[in-house]
């Protein structure tokens, strides 16, 4: 973890080896390396339908599907936009655009209408590619569309079809070369600031962040791993993180185009998943939920399960472990602009370490790190905690056509801040401790909102909670609880309020209570906090 001090700064590296990064390769020709001997194997199964692609199909279609997108006109560096849930296509999707030397950037499928023409306008895309479901909801932007399934659409064009028209394509030696530098993904983020952006991903980006997440797997596990597809594809973790990753592995994906626990838990025995990447609700599901209850767990296969993407708070991570004690719960922190940046289990085998509980994990190979003060940005030692900061060849190009923010996120050095507040301890094991823009300032001191609903959750009538800053004449802002309340309870405002005074110091006191029936979270499973403060804020003014 060497703190090197060059002019005063502290910047942290890895505890282990850097590891090679392969040139020359695109994306696709990485992730599919070495697979003449798993042609056989399944890539991808969808849990519900059992509709599944080998990896046979995946090498045929992706080759397939590249030919005739650049026999359609899709040229070096153009974007295509796919809207799509989580499908048995989607890597020979996202793996054949790329291929054609295009731009992949996944669309929400349950977005508005208004919300993908932004998408696919921002992103100037040349094509759409979607099923009849989302059909509708594509029709009318002006692109030429791919509609996956046996169904004939008029006025668009029909994958099979057009697959087939890639077999009847020659080989087009007259194709730009795809350079390594060449953008291969856009998806978009609301960035460390809020609006949606485009962030501009090359194949090295991505290809050089595989090379650091996967510096662990030892050459036992390829083949063997069946990992769950449930967050979305369209997210960079679905893509990168569980469809490339276990790819390049030569896995199984098992492929979820929604939750529901029943299916969840019948698709985990059924298929015999090993790791599981799910989100905080899920996990605080399968501790509460009595539909749990009603299947038998000593089935599962599981053997790891990996949340990212909010903090899972250290109660809920007990009780998960004393009700699936076989399972490693791993914990990771990454961001689009960055991909995956720490992970919490390395190999012991190997000589690799596991971080400490409710931490982050330990910096990959390749990366440095530091923290710096917001307000002045120089950078801090360890255990003290700063904004974190990453540079790496895995930082993204910048936002699409967006110099100025760009420019706000990444400084002349190459640094990506990613305006989370953490520290990083004696052992290399790093901490995020909330969003700068999430923690609320009451009488100037710094209240995380993470740390108020972790203790909250440990009340046993407590099914979930938000903590959210409402404005204050005298102190600025006070944290206030949205709570979900267990239909039992018996407990009210004041017994809330007086449950985390006994657990806290004074500043970080809860100030009000408000019950609502859910908590409102995005996909990712971050709650939207400006959503429930804005409901309180016109409840109060009424």
């Amino acid at each position: 973890m060497e703190c090197q001090n060059q002019d005063n700064e502290y910047i942290f590296r890895s505890l282990y080896p850097s590891v090679p990064i392969p040139d020359k390769l695109t994306l696709p020709e990485f992730v599919l390396q070495g697979v003449e001997e798993y042609t056989e194997k399944v890539a991808f199964v969808e849990a519900v339908t059992g509709k599944s692609v080998t990896y046979g199909d995946v090498v045929r279609d992706t080759k397939r599907l590249a030919k005739a997108l650049t026999s359609l006109g899709l040229r070096k560096g153009q974007v295509m936009v796919v809207v799509l849930p989580n499908v048995a296509e989607y890597g020979i999707i996202a793996l054949g655009i790329m291929s054609a030397g295009g731009v992949f950037s996944g669309a929400n499928p349950t977005a508005l209408v208004s919300e993908i023409k932004k998408q696919v306008e921002a992103s100037g895309a040349k094509g759409i590619i979607t099923d009849a479901t989302n059909y509708e909801k594509v029709k009318t932007l002006g692109l030429p569309v791919i509609v996956l399934g046996d169904e004939k659409i008029e006025g668009a064009v029909n994958w099979k079809d057009l697959l087939e028209a890639g077999d009847k394509c020659s080989d087009n030696n007259n194709k730009e070369e795809i350079l390594q530098t060449d953008l291969c993904a856009l998806p978009f983020s609301s960035g460390t600031t809020g609006l949606q952006k485009g962030v501009m991903l090359t194949h090295r980006n991505l290809i050089a962040n595989l090379c650091s997440t996967l510096f662990s797997i030892r050459s036992e596990m390829i083949g063997q791993i069946v990992t769950l597809g449930l967050i979305p594809f369209f997210h960079i973790y679905g893509i990168v993180g569980i469809c490339c990753a276990t790819m390049k592995n030569k896995g199984k994906v098992v492929a979820m185009s929604r939750y529901d626990l029943r299916i969840f838990l019948n698709a985990m025995i059924t298929h015999e998943v090993s790791f599981a990447p799910i989100v905080p609700p899920i996990i605080l599901n399968l501790v509460k939920n009595p539909i749990v209850d009603e299947f038998d767990l000593s089935k599962l296969k599981l053997r790891s399960v990996m949340t990212a993407a909010a903090p899972l708070a250290p109660e809920l991570l007990t009780a998960f472990e004393a009700k699936f004690p076989n399972v490693q719960v791993q914990e990771a922190y990454g961001l689009t602009e960055h991909s995956c940046i720490t992970l919490t289990h390395g190999d012991p085998e190997k000589g690799q370490g596991i971080a400490k509980r409710n931490s982050v994990g330990f910096i990959l190979p390749n990366l440095e790190v530091k923290f710096i003060d917001p307000d002045t940005g120089l950078s801090l030692p360890k255990n003290t905690p700063g904004e974190l900061c990453v540079r790496s060849q895995c930082v993204m190009q910048g936002y699409f056509e967006n110099k100025e923010e760009t420019d706000k996120t990444i400084d002349e050095e190459g640094w990506l801040h990613t305006g989370d507040i953490g520290y990083i301890d004696d052992d290399g094991d790093i901490f995020i401790v909330d969003r700068i823009k999430e923690l609320i300032k009451y009488k100037g001191f710094q209240v995380a909102p993470a740390e108020l609903e972790a203790i909250l959750l440990t009340h046993p009538s407590v099914e979930d909670v938000a903590v959210v800053p409402l404005p204050d004449e005298e102190a600025g802002e006070i944290p206030v609880a949205c709570v979900v309340i267990n239909s039992k309870a018996k407990e009210n405002e004041e017994d809330i309020l007086n449950f985390v005074a006994a657990n806290v110091a004074h500043y970080k006191k809860v100030r009000a209570v408000h019950f609502v029936d859910s908590i409102p979270k995005s996909l990712s499973g971050k709650i939207m906090r400006r959503l429930l403060r804005d409901k309180i804020l016109s409840m109060n003014t009424k």
